[in-house]
């Protein structure tokens, strides 16, 4: 635990230069670009500095069921959170990294911030300083809390269209090109989840 706790108190320092002098600090990431189903589903998260919720990290690196209890905790703690999304037909249109700018700027809308610390993605005219940085939700509390609220959120649906088409195996899979995944498409063509200018070399 103290392992933990010196973690989640560098990801907090990192940003102390930011939160300097009672600017608002939002952390903004996103989850669900290589998908080929699903929504593409950002977070823009504000975060207080106390309490210090320990186990905020990367997403990537957190399992299932500790996400989900994270998730909760930033839920109950955060000052803001705010979600966008974008659907396959509007990723089809409009290609994936418009469809991410897209509902990074939707997320934005509702957190009144004044300095977004976001992952990779950079121009988003937002009311604020945007601050991009690389892998971001390995260095900063606020994009790694965003990337938590982001990823449960997507997981949360894919679960849930699961039912509706159980044959792909959404639950498992949650959209990304697995082997069951590509056997189902080529075995039952796509749904109407699926992102077309993502699945032509798979059916």
């Amino acid at each position: 635990m103290k392992d933990r706790l010196a973690h989640a108190q560098q990801l907090l320092a990192f940003e102390a230069g930011y939160r300097a002098g009672g600017i608002v600090v939002a952390g903004m990431d996103e989850v669900g670009r290589g998908p080929l189903a699903g929504n593409v589903v950002t977070a823009c998260v504000v975060m207080p500095e106390e309490p210090l919720l320990i186990w905020v990290d990367d997403s990537k690196k957190l399992s299932e069921s500790r996400r989900e209890k994270v998730y909760e905790e930033i839920m109950a703690h955060a000052l803001y959170v705010g979600i966008g999304q974008v659907d396959p037909a509007g990723i089809d249109e409009i290609n994936i990294l418009e469809a991410t700018r897209r509902a990074m700027r939707m997320a934005a809308e509702s957190v009144p911030a004044d300095v977004f610390l976001i992952d990779a993605v950079r121009g988003l005219g937002l009311k604020g300083i945007e601050i991009p940085l690389i892998r971001g939700d390995a260095q900063s509390y606020s994009i790694a809390a965003a990337s938590i609220v982001a990823k449960v959120t997507r997981d949360r649906q894919m679960i849930n269209l699961d039912a509706q088409y159980p044959e792909y195996g959404f639950a498992r899979n949650k959209g990304y090109g697995t082997q069951e995944h590509i056997a189902a498409l080529k075995k039952y063509g796509p749904c109407p989840i699926h992102r077309r200018s993502f699945i032509g070399n798979f059916i």
